[in-house]
């Protein structure tokens, strides 16, 4: 038996992992309650401005209460998973787009005559600007990433990783102030007043230090691609029928492009005018009852929120069926119908993944061994007698570290903020570059835990591309996110200890100190 047989033998299904990793969390759930384990830290009353006791226990699952639970719930936890309805829908409107030829026309005029460190830098670019729309941008750009590097004669699987890391490593990276940041202010500020009643953090807080870093980390992850990952990953193989292939616009596509752009300029102006406030009969898709813009159109009572999905690939259905239309590729109504299933196609095992990882977070989730964990981590920030330089790294670990079992920033940040938040102001640092310090710790690690519901979109497609026989495990996944964790680690701790040592504003009128 030779060398690569054994490894395939020994190599994990994805699906294998999260069955395992599913069962390490119900037996350790049920050990760790036998054993009391538990965490206790401060949380903030919001009408008191007090300190409350918060202790974090472990639910066991590891009984008969707890399989009970685990049958009950897995039904209704995977048709409420978010990115398993976002994602279906989305493959539709990118469906339509394919299959009409529009996304081969369009990406090969854009890329064909374009470097492919280019290429790769605007991708990684707009991955990260696009963190403004939240969790969504995984759901639209994982998948376009990899279409856009496969038209381009370039392996998919290079685009999809890419795009991911630029999505997790500048998950806390945003020029524009967003609905998530604005859950973050509201937990600083509460925190900042136990010491300072009339602190106030602004919507411009950021903007200086967020701007340096968003293109300081999309040169990064476009350097450890282009220079490095290319050479590491397996060589793709194309049909010959596409390598020979040359797009070179006729008559047809170029009335595609006409008819699609029109529908698009239409489709754009209806929905920029449904979320500008202050017109007549404008800002239809805000809720007008939040303060921040950013709110009105993120809240979950916005139709902007709620229906942002069915916009999007409503819109990208728009788009590929004006062109079909111009360029002859869709000529009646059964084609369109055909086309829209096309992403589809082959969904199955994609659909087994989502369904154990729904349950593996559902379960960990409900056994609250991650708020422990945070919790446990939180204290160390409370007894700390570090200041300055070594108190800004100890919160950029407990986050990066608190990341893995806590994905979500408003839960980590409502158990941490309480203590941080004082902590760091007795040490002359400000709340805004305190919840900077914060964010850019979960960047670190976000790409790499199982428990980050779209980590298992990027698996899904890895797998998708894959075109060894041998499936891509979750080890091979987040072996390819290493380097990027490694240099953005280096780079967003380097960033936040110069900007404290030189003293630079981290927005308008703040200063990393007090």
């Amino acid at each position: 038996m030779n060398v690569n047989k054994i490894k395939e033998k020994l190599t994990l299904h994805p699906i294998m992992s999260l069955l395992i990793m599913i069962g390490i969390t119900i037996v350790l759930s049920g050990i760790l309650s036998a054993l009391g384990v538990q965490a206790t830290s401060r949380i903030i009353s919001t009408s008191s401005l007090e300190y409350n006791t918060y202790i974090a226990e472990i639910n066991s699952l590891f009984s008969l209460r707890g399989l009970k639970y685990i049958f009950t719930s897995t039904i209704s936890n995977f048709m409420s998973f978010a990115p398993l309805s976002s994602f279906i829908i989305i493959l539709i409107g990118i469906s339509v787009m394919e299959k009409s030829g529009f996304l081969k026309v369009v990406f090969t005029l854009l890329t064909k005559n374009a470097k492919k460190i280019n290429v790769t830098f605007v991708l990684v670019l707009i991955c990260i600007l696009l963190g403004m729309i939240g969790d969504l941008s995984f759901i639209i750009m994982l998948p376009l990433s990899a279409i856009l590097f496969e038209i381009g004669k370039r392996n998919p699987n290079l685009g999809l990783i890419a795009s991911f890391a630029g999505l997790t490593c500048g998950y806390g990276i945003n020029i524009i102030f967003t609905s998530i940041d604005s859950s973050l202010v509201s937990l600083t500020t509460l925190a900042a007043h136990v010491l300072d009643a009339n602190y106030l953090i602004e919507t411009t807080s950021f903007v200086f230090i967020m701007f340096v870093t968003v293109f300081a980390l999309a040169f990064l992850i476009t350097q450890i691609t282009e220079k490095y990952l290319v050479y590491k990953l397996d060589k793709y193989e194309f049909p010959e029928e596409e390598l020979e292939s040359e797009v070179t616009l006729n008559s047809k596509q170029k009335k595609g492009l006409a008819l699609s752009f029109l529908a698009f300029c239409a489709y754009f102006i209806i929905f920029l005018y449904n979320i500008i406030p202050g017109l007549p009969f404008s800002g239809k898709f805000l809720d007008n009852s939040q303060t921040f813009y950013i709110d009105k159109l993120f809240s979950y009572n916005s139709f902007f929120s709620s229906g942002f999905v069915f916009i999007i690939t409503f819109g990208m259905i728009l788009i590929g069926l004006f062109y079909g239309i111009g360029a002859k590729t869709i000529k009646n109504h059964h084609e369109l119908c055909d086309d829209l299933g096309h992403s589809l196609d082959g969904i199955g095992r994609i659909l087994v993944l989502i369904l154990f990882a729904s349950i593996l977070i559902n379960v960990f989730k409900y056994t609250n061994i991650g708020n422990v964990i945070v919790t446990a981590l939180s204290s160390l920030i409370n007894n700390t007698t570090f200041t300055a330089i070594p108190l800004i790294i100890l919160l950029f670990l407990i986050s990066a570290i608190a990341t893995i079992f806590v994905p979500s920033s408003i839960n980590r940040w409502t158990i941490l903020s309480g203590v941080a938040v004082p902590v760091f102001m007795n040490a002359g640092i400000s709340p805004e570059f305190t919840q900077i310090i914060f964010r850019f710790g979960e960047c670190i690690t976000l790409g790499i835990t199982p428990l980050f519901a779209y980590f298992v979109i990027y698996l899904a497609l890895l797998e998708k591309y894959n075109q060894k026989k041998q499936p891509v495990n979750f080890l091979k996944a987040v072996k390819y996110q290493v380097p990027y964790i490694g240099m953005t680690f280096a780079l967003l701790l380097t960033i936040l200890i110069v900007w404290y040592i030189v003293g630079l504003p981290i927005g308008i009128g703040v200063f990393p100190t007090l």
